[in-house]
């Protein structure tokens, strides 16, 4: 992703991290696409994903997790960066073998 400024193009780094939702005590995360640079809660570019590590309910216990891997393998492949816990979540999706299997075909 790239913008100009005063007839220069830059950079911008994107990463893909989690956004905390819900209540207090009881959180959600959302796993977007964000701008390095913007806070953890604030702006982002595209939501991906969402994630729960308690469950939706308080009958369901086991973790939530719902990526895009379609959306998520466009952004690893344009150069955004996962942190290390969307990177275990993706693996988890198997979008990081669909990253690294689309890496080793070009």
């Amino acid at each position: 992703m790239a913008h100009y400024e005063e007839g220069r193009e830059s950079t911008v780094a994107v990463k893909l991290r989690l956004m905390r939702m819900g209540k207090k005590k009881q959180p959600t995360y959302r796993v977007v696409a964000a701008d390095s640079r913007s806070p953890r809660d604030g702006r982002f570019i595209e939501i991906l994903g969402v994630y729960a590590p308690r469950g939706r309910s308080l009958a369901d216990r086991e973790a939530v997790v719902q990526i895009d891997n379609a959306k998520a393998v466009k952004w690893l492949s344009e150069g955004a960066q996962p942190t290390e816990r969307v990177e275990k979540l993706l693996r988890s999706t198997g979008a990081w073998d669909e990253f690294t299997a689309a890496k080793a075909a070009r």
